[in-house]
Protein backbone atom coordinates (compact mmCIF):
# COMPACT_ATOMS: atom_id res chain seq x y z
CA UNK A 1 0.00 0.00 0.00
CA UNK A 2 1.16 3.46 -0.85
CA UNK A 3 2.49 6.02 1.86
CA UNK A 4 2.57 9.53 1.67
CA UNK A 5 6.73 10.13 1.25
CA UNK A 6 7.07 7.76 -1.15
CA UNK A 7 4.33 9.23 -3.69
CA UNK A 8 7.17 10.45 -6.27
CA UNK A 9 8.70 6.94 -6.59
CA UNK A 10 5.56 5.20 -7.29
CA UNK A 11 5.06 7.58 -10.25
CA UNK A 12 8.61 6.67 -11.13
CA UNK A 13 7.71 3.28 -11.01
CA UNK A 14 4.42 3.27 -12.74
CA UNK A 15 6.38 5.25 -15.69
CA UNK A 16 9.26 3.13 -15.95
CA UNK A 17 6.89 -0.43 -16.01
CA UNK A 18 5.18 1.39 -18.80
CA UNK A 19 7.78 2.87 -20.75
CA UNK A 20 9.31 -0.99 -20.49
CA UNK A 21 6.30 -2.84 -21.70
CA UNK A 22 5.94 -0.70 -24.42
CA UNK A 23 10.01 -1.38 -25.16
CA UNK A 24 8.96 -4.98 -25.67
CA UNK A 25 5.77 -4.48 -27.70
CA UNK A 26 7.95 -2.16 -29.89
CA UNK A 27 10.87 -5.02 -30.04
CA UNK A 28 8.18 -7.52 -30.78
CA UNK A 29 7.86 -5.51 -33.66
CA UNK A 30 10.70 -5.75 -35.07
CA UNK A 31 11.14 -1.71 -34.89
CA UNK A 32 14.94 -0.44 -34.67
CA UNK A 33 16.50 0.10 -31.18
CA UNK A 34 16.62 4.18 -31.48
CA UNK A 35 13.13 4.28 -32.51
CA UNK A 36 12.23 1.90 -29.42
CA UNK A 37 14.51 4.34 -27.09
CA UNK A 38 12.75 7.48 -27.84
CA UNK A 39 9.32 6.58 -28.02
CA UNK A 40 10.20 4.34 -24.30
CA UNK A 41 11.64 7.59 -22.95
CA UNK A 42 8.80 9.71 -23.85
CA UNK A 43 6.11 6.96 -23.06
CA UNK A 44 7.92 7.29 -19.58
CA UNK A 45 8.39 11.18 -19.00
CA UNK A 46 4.60 11.49 -20.21
CA UNK A 47 3.24 8.66 -17.83
CA UNK A 48 5.72 9.68 -14.67
CA UNK A 49 4.40 13.74 -14.97
CA UNK A 50 0.69 11.74 -15.23
CA UNK A 51 0.41 9.22 -12.61
CA UNK A 52 2.75 11.77 -10.22
CA UNK A 53 -0.58 14.09 -10.69
CA UNK A 54 -3.12 11.73 -10.04
CA UNK A 55 -0.98 10.52 -6.83
CA UNK A 56 -1.08 14.26 -5.79
CA UNK A 57 -4.62 14.71 -6.52
CA UNK A 58 -5.63 11.55 -4.46
CA UNK A 59 -3.51 12.34 -1.22
CA UNK A 60 -5.09 16.17 -1.46
CA UNK A 61 -8.19 14.84 -1.82
CA UNK A 62 -7.70 12.70 0.97
CA UNK A 63 -5.87 15.13 3.22
CA UNK A 64 -8.46 18.23 2.38
CA UNK A 65 -11.17 16.89 4.88
CA UNK A 66 -8.08 16.15 7.38
CA UNK A 67 -6.76 19.72 7.34
CA UNK A 68 -9.81 21.27 7.51
CA UNK A 69 -10.59 19.19 10.68
CA UNK A 70 -6.77 20.51 12.30
CA UNK A 71 -6.94 23.77 11.05
CA UNK A 72 -11.05 24.08 13.02
CA UNK A 73 -9.47 23.21 16.17
CA UNK A 74 -6.88 26.12 15.90
CA UNK A 75 -4.32 23.58 16.32
CA UNK A 76 -0.67 23.93 14.77
CA UNK A 77 0.15 21.57 12.41
CA UNK A 78 3.46 20.94 13.10
CA UNK A 79 2.12 18.92 15.86
CA UNK A 80 0.82 16.39 13.95
CA UNK A 81 3.09 16.14 11.43
CA UNK A 82 5.30 13.48 13.26
CA UNK A 83 2.21 11.63 14.11
CA UNK A 84 1.79 11.54 10.34
CA UNK A 85 4.97 10.31 8.65
CA UNK A 86 5.20 6.74 7.77
CA UNK A 87 1.09 6.60 7.67
CA UNK A 88 -0.47 5.07 5.31
CA UNK A 89 -3.23 7.90 3.69
CA UNK A 90 -6.18 5.62 3.81
CA UNK A 91 -5.36 4.95 7.76
CA UNK A 92 -4.68 8.85 8.71
CA UNK A 93 -7.92 9.72 8.12
CA UNK A 94 -9.21 7.04 10.16
CA UNK A 95 -6.26 8.04 13.12
CA UNK A 96 -7.14 11.90 12.93
CA UNK A 97 -10.69 11.35 13.41
CA UNK A 98 -9.90 9.48 16.49
CA UNK A 99 -7.60 12.72 17.91
CA UNK A 100 -10.08 14.65 16.88
CA UNK A 101 -13.01 12.42 19.10
CA UNK A 102 -10.44 12.43 21.94
CA UNK A 103 -9.99 16.11 21.54
CA UNK A 104 -13.51 16.88 21.79
CA UNK A 105 -13.58 14.73 24.83
CA UNK A 106 -10.82 16.47 26.45
CA UNK A 107 -12.12 19.86 25.52
CA UNK A 108 -15.68 18.77 27.23
CA UNK A 109 -14.19 17.99 30.32
CA UNK A 110 -12.12 21.05 30.49
CA UNK A 111 -15.35 23.47 29.58
CA UNK A 112 -17.18 21.10 32.55
CA UNK A 113 -13.98 21.28 34.83
CA UNK A 114 -13.86 25.16 34.12
CA UNK A 115 -17.87 25.81 34.72
CA UNK A 116 -17.54 23.32 38.02
CA UNK A 117 -14.91 25.56 38.94
CA UNK A 118 -17.29 29.24 38.72
CA UNK A 119 -19.97 27.56 40.06
CA UNK A 120 -17.63 26.88 43.52
CA UNK A 121 -15.94 30.06 43.89
CA UNK A 122 -19.61 31.57 43.62
CA UNK A 123 -20.73 29.46 46.24
CA UNK A 124 -17.48 30.02 48.16
CA UNK A 125 -18.39 33.64 47.47
CA UNK A 126 -21.91 33.90 48.83
CA UNK A 127 -21.49 31.48 52.06
CA UNK A 128 -18.25 33.87 53.05
CA UNK A 129 -20.10 37.04 52.22
CA UNK A 130 -23.58 36.36 54.26
CA UNK A 131 -21.24 36.40 57.97
CA UNK A 132 -18.89 39.02 56.58
CA UNK A 133 -21.96 41.40 55.85
CA UNK A 134 -23.39 40.20 59.50
CA UNK A 135 -19.90 41.27 61.53
CA UNK A 136 -20.38 44.77 59.52
CA UNK A 137 -23.84 45.32 60.16
CA UNK A 138 -23.11 44.75 64.10
CA UNK A 139 -19.63 46.51 64.28
CA UNK A 140 -21.83 49.82 62.17
CA UNK A 141 -24.37 49.29 64.91
CA UNK A 142 -21.79 49.34 67.78
CA UNK A 143 -20.51 52.08 66.23
CA UNK A 144 -23.34 54.08 65.70
CA UNK A 145 -23.96 54.41 69.72
CA UNK A 146 -24.97 50.56 70.30
CA UNK A 147 -21.85 50.52 72.37
CA UNK A 148 -23.39 53.04 75.30
CA UNK A 149 -26.33 50.67 75.85
CA UNK A 150 -25.11 47.43 77.72
CA UNK A 151 -28.00 45.59 76.64
CA UNK A 152 -27.15 46.37 72.84
CA UNK A 153 -23.43 46.13 72.80
CA UNK A 154 -23.57 42.69 74.35
CA UNK A 155 -26.33 41.51 72.30
CA UNK A 156 -24.25 42.27 68.81
CA UNK A 157 -21.10 41.03 70.02
CA UNK A 158 -22.40 37.50 70.70
CA UNK A 159 -24.29 37.63 67.48
CA UNK A 160 -20.92 38.60 65.46
CA UNK A 161 -19.24 35.67 67.45
CA UNK A 162 -21.28 33.61 65.87
CA UNK A 163 -21.02 34.82 62.31
CA UNK A 164 -16.96 34.70 63.49
CA UNK A 165 -17.31 30.90 64.18
CA UNK A 166 -19.23 30.04 61.09
CA UNK A 167 -16.68 31.85 58.84
CA UNK A 168 -13.53 29.63 61.38
CA UNK A 169 -15.77 26.47 60.50
CA UNK A 170 -16.13 26.87 56.58
CA UNK A 171 -12.84 27.71 55.81
CA UNK A 172 -12.14 24.98 57.99
CA UNK A 173 -14.08 22.64 55.93
CA UNK A 174 -12.27 24.19 52.92
CA UNK A 175 -8.66 23.25 53.99
CA UNK A 176 -10.56 19.76 54.71
CA UNK A 177 -11.91 19.46 51.34
CA UNK A 178 -9.07 20.67 49.96
CA UNK A 179 -5.94 18.64 51.54
CA UNK A 180 -8.05 15.55 50.86
CA UNK A 181 -9.05 16.43 47.08
CA UNK A 182 -4.89 17.11 46.73
CA UNK A 183 -3.67 13.87 48.95
CA UNK A 184 -1.87 16.37 51.35
CA UNK A 185 -3.61 14.36 54.43
CA UNK A 186 -2.09 10.71 54.32
CA UNK A 187 -4.35 8.69 55.98
CA UNK A 188 -2.89 7.61 59.06
CA UNK A 189 -4.69 3.40 59.69
CA UNK A 190 -5.01 1.84 62.67
CA UNK A 191 -6.69 -0.66 64.11
CA UNK A 192 -9.50 0.61 66.73
CA UNK A 193 -12.56 -0.76 68.11
CA UNK A 194 -15.29 1.45 65.78
CA UNK A 195 -17.96 0.83 68.87
CA UNK A 196 -16.29 2.34 71.23
CA UNK A 197 -15.39 5.35 69.08
CA UNK A 198 -19.19 5.47 68.18
CA UNK A 199 -19.76 5.93 71.86
CA UNK A 200 -17.30 8.45 72.35
CA UNK A 201 -18.73 10.85 69.92
CA UNK A 202 -22.35 10.50 70.48
CA UNK A 203 -21.27 11.28 73.97
CA UNK A 204 -19.59 14.52 72.54
CA UNK A 205 -23.12 15.13 71.09
CA UNK A 206 -25.43 14.25 73.57
CA UNK A 207 -25.87 17.56 74.92
CA UNK A 208 -27.00 19.18 71.40
CA UNK A 209 -28.86 16.20 70.46
CA UNK A 210 -30.81 16.78 73.81
CA UNK A 211 -31.85 20.65 73.14
CA UNK A 212 -34.35 18.58 69.98
CA UNK A 213 -34.98 15.94 72.66
CA UNK A 214 -33.38 13.27 70.12
CA UNK A 215 -32.22 10.47 71.30
CA UNK A 216 -28.74 9.25 70.14
CA UNK A 217 -27.73 5.68 70.66
CA UNK A 218 -24.78 2.67 69.46
CA UNK A 219 -25.71 -0.54 69.46
CA UNK A 220 -23.24 -2.94 70.99
CA UNK A 221 -22.30 0.11 73.20
CA UNK A 222 -22.93 -2.02 76.60
CA UNK A 223 -20.42 -4.74 75.81
CA UNK A 224 -17.13 -3.07 75.50
CA UNK A 225 -14.77 -4.14 73.87
CA UNK A 226 -16.74 -5.14 70.88
CA UNK A 227 -16.10 -7.85 68.08
CA UNK A 228 -15.99 -4.58 65.43
CA UNK A 229 -12.84 -3.51 65.05
CA UNK A 230 -11.32 -1.93 61.75
CA UNK A 231 -8.21 -0.69 60.21
CA UNK A 232 -8.65 3.07 58.79
CA UNK A 233 -8.01 6.80 60.40
CA UNK A 234 -9.47 6.72 63.28
CA UNK A 235 -9.25 10.72 63.28
CA UNK A 236 -11.35 11.15 59.93
CA UNK A 237 -13.62 8.31 60.60
CA UNK A 238 -14.49 9.79 63.75
CA UNK A 239 -15.18 12.89 61.20
CA UNK A 240 -17.36 10.91 59.19
CA UNK A 241 -19.26 9.81 62.28
CA UNK A 242 -19.41 13.32 63.51
CA UNK A 243 -20.63 15.01 60.51
CA UNK A 244 -23.46 12.35 59.70
CA UNK A 245 -24.68 12.90 63.22
CA UNK A 246 -24.44 16.08 63.80
CA UNK A 247 -26.76 16.16 60.62
CA UNK A 248 -29.28 14.14 61.44
CA UNK A 249 -29.65 16.32 64.93
CA UNK A 250 -30.33 19.32 62.33
CA UNK A 251 -32.41 17.66 60.05
CA UNK A 252 -34.25 15.35 62.62
CA UNK A 253 -37.64 15.31 63.97
CA UNK A 254 -37.85 16.89 67.85
CA UNK A 255 -38.89 13.98 69.87
CA UNK A 256 -37.07 11.44 67.28
CA UNK A 257 -33.75 9.30 67.43
CA UNK A 258 -30.74 8.46 65.64
CA UNK A 259 -28.87 5.15 66.04
CA UNK A 260 -25.44 4.16 65.07
CA UNK A 261 -25.48 0.14 63.91
CA UNK A 262 -22.90 -2.42 62.81
CA UNK A 263 -23.19 -5.20 60.38
CA UNK A 264 -20.57 -7.87 59.98
CA UNK A 265 -19.61 -8.42 56.20
CA UNK A 266 -16.96 -10.79 56.05
CA UNK A 267 -14.03 -9.24 55.27
CA UNK A 268 -15.54 -5.90 56.11
CA UNK A 269 -17.75 -3.80 58.63
CA UNK A 270 -20.68 -1.88 57.60
CA UNK A 271 -21.70 1.05 59.88
CA UNK A 272 -25.08 2.36 59.63
CA UNK A 273 -26.09 5.84 60.83
CA UNK A 274 -29.91 6.09 61.14
CA UNK A 275 -32.56 8.89 61.78
CA UNK A 276 -36.15 9.53 61.85
CA UNK A 277 -35.85 12.60 60.69
CA UNK A 278 -38.19 14.65 57.50
CA UNK A 279 -35.87 12.21 54.32
CA UNK A 280 -34.49 13.47 51.76
CA UNK A 281 -36.47 13.96 48.08
CA UNK A 282 -35.55 11.95 45.64
CA UNK A 283 -35.26 15.16 43.08
CA UNK A 284 -32.22 16.02 46.04
CA UNK A 285 -30.94 13.08 46.37
CA UNK A 286 -28.35 13.03 44.00
CA UNK A 287 -27.04 16.07 44.64
CA UNK A 288 -26.85 16.09 48.80
CA UNK A 289 -22.91 15.32 48.64
CA UNK A 290 -22.42 18.38 46.42
CA UNK A 291 -20.37 21.16 48.05
CA UNK A 292 -22.72 23.96 49.60
CA UNK A 293 -25.75 21.95 48.79
CA UNK A 294 -28.55 22.44 51.37
CA UNK A 295 -31.21 20.40 51.86
CA UNK A 296 -32.88 22.80 53.65
CA UNK A 297 -31.51 26.07 53.22
CA UNK A 298 -32.90 28.46 55.99
CA UNK A 299 -32.25 25.13 58.88
CA UNK A 300 -29.35 24.74 57.48
CA UNK A 301 -27.66 27.95 58.11
CA UNK A 302 -29.59 28.67 61.44
CA UNK A 303 -27.70 25.30 63.04
CA UNK A 304 -24.96 26.96 61.48
CA UNK A 305 -24.07 24.51 59.08
CA UNK A 306 -21.33 25.42 56.65
CA UNK A 307 -22.83 23.05 53.82
CA UNK A 308 -19.78 21.10 53.66
CA UNK A 309 -20.21 18.13 55.83
CA UNK A 310 -21.41 15.67 53.61
CA UNK A 311 -18.92 16.61 50.99
CA UNK A 312 -15.98 15.74 53.00
CA UNK A 313 -17.76 12.75 54.44
CA UNK A 314 -17.73 11.26 50.87
CA UNK A 315 -14.19 12.88 50.56
CA UNK A 316 -12.98 10.71 53.28
CA UNK A 317 -14.96 7.28 52.81
CA UNK A 318 -13.70 7.78 49.25
CA UNK A 319 -10.09 8.16 50.68
CA UNK A 320 -10.24 4.71 52.39
CA UNK A 321 -10.95 3.09 49.19
CA UNK A 322 -14.94 3.08 49.39
CA UNK A 323 -18.55 4.21 48.79
CA UNK A 324 -20.99 5.50 50.79
CA UNK A 325 -24.74 4.59 50.39
CA UNK A 326 -27.57 6.57 51.29
CA UNK A 327 -31.27 5.27 51.43
CA UNK A 328 -34.21 7.79 52.66
CA UNK A 329 -37.98 8.39 52.78
CA UNK A 330 -39.72 11.69 53.65
CA UNK A 331 -41.26 11.51 56.49
CA UNK A 332 -39.49 8.34 58.17
CA UNK A 333 -36.36 8.91 57.91
CA UNK A 334 -33.15 8.64 56.50
CA UNK A 335 -29.73 6.25 56.54
CA UNK A 336 -26.51 6.65 55.33
CA UNK A 337 -24.00 3.62 55.40
CA UNK A 338 -20.30 3.16 54.37
CA UNK A 339 -17.85 -0.22 54.79
CA UNK A 340 -15.00 -0.29 56.43
CA UNK A 341 -11.71 -2.98 56.59
CA UNK A 342 -12.55 -5.29 59.21
CA UNK A 343 -9.64 -6.90 61.54
CA UNK A 344 -10.00 -9.74 64.03
CA UNK A 345 -10.62 -8.32 67.53
CA UNK A 346 -8.23 -8.29 70.32
CA UNK A 347 -8.99 -8.70 74.12
CA UNK A 348 -7.32 -8.03 77.12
Amino acid sequence: MMTIKTKENASLLMAFVSAFIVAIVMAACDIVWWLIAIVALGVFVVVSIFSLYLIKSYVAYKLKPIYSMVLSRHVPTNEIVDELKDKHVENISEELTAWADDNDREIARLKQNEAFRKQYLGNVAHELKTPIFNIQGYISTLLDGGLEDDLINRKYLERAEKSIDRLINIVNDLDTISKLENNMNQLKMTRFDIVALAKDIVEQLDIEAAKRNIKLSVKGADSLPSTFWVTADQHFVGQVLVNLITNSIHYGKEGGSTRIKFRDMMDKVLVEVEDTGVGISKDDMPRIFERFYRVDKSRSREQGGTGLGLAIVKHIVEAHGERITVRSEIGVGTTFAFPLKKEIATTK
